[in-house]
């Protein structure tokens, strides 16, 4: 925004030094119209014009460096604002492209949870009313986790290994019965991995 500001500044600058250049030129015609015209006839206004003539000339070759030196100030801007818009333009494209995958992934995300929550639902169907609510309370106490994997001996909700007491008292529990950890107090899902 700067540079295109610069920019904008340096064109309307550049106009109005062009304006003055063009105002001196047609003065500097009109006075050399003049000379040559022959209107006037007395030596001291005739030494006046060319005098005027010549100092025209002088501003005419000092604005008109000044309008060079505008035309490279706003050069450089325009290139300065090319740049920048070069490197806009790719920004935002890594930007787009960066919300595309985002939007993706979301996607695919939100067609996981849909697909998780109806085997869930389904799941939810077979188990007994009190062990389900028994789990969703836990749940909502531990973070979102009710139960956890008893694997190698360890309650993998806390990382926490057993005692050996309460491996021993998980072994000869009936494989229907409701194991807690005594650590975090998930219920336990026993598998061959379990160590018992």
């Amino acid at each position: 925004m700067a540079a295109q500001t610069e920019e904008s500044d340096c064109s309307r600058e550049q106009t109005k030094a062009e304006q003055d250049v063009d105002q001196v030129r047609q003065r500097a015609a009109r006075d050399q119209q003049r000379l040559d015209s022959g209107a006037v006839s007395s030596p001291k206004d005739l030494e006046n014009l060319q005098r005027e003539i010549a100092s025209l000339a002088k501003r005419q070759g000092d604005l008109e460096d000044v309008v060079l030196e505008v035309m490279e100030r706003r050069e450089s801007a325009q290139q300065r604002v090319a740049e920048l818009t070069e490197r806009v333009s790719s920004v935002q494209s890594k930007i787009d492209d960066a919300t595309a995958r985002r939007d993706a992934a979301f996607e695919e995300i939100d067609g996981e949870i849909a697909t998780v929550t109806k085997e869930r639902e389904v799941i939810a169907g077979s188990i007994p009313a009190d062990l389900l609510g028994l789990y969703d309370k836990l749940r909502g106490q531990q973070g979102g986790i009710g139960a956890a994997k008893l694997y190698a001996r360890s309650c993998q909700g806390c990382r926490q290994e057993l005692a050996i007491t309460e491996l021993s008292e998980i072994r000869s529990a009936a494989p229907d019965t409701v194991i807690r950890c005594e650590n975090c107090r998930r219920i336990l899902v026993r598998t061959s991995e379990s160590g018992i």
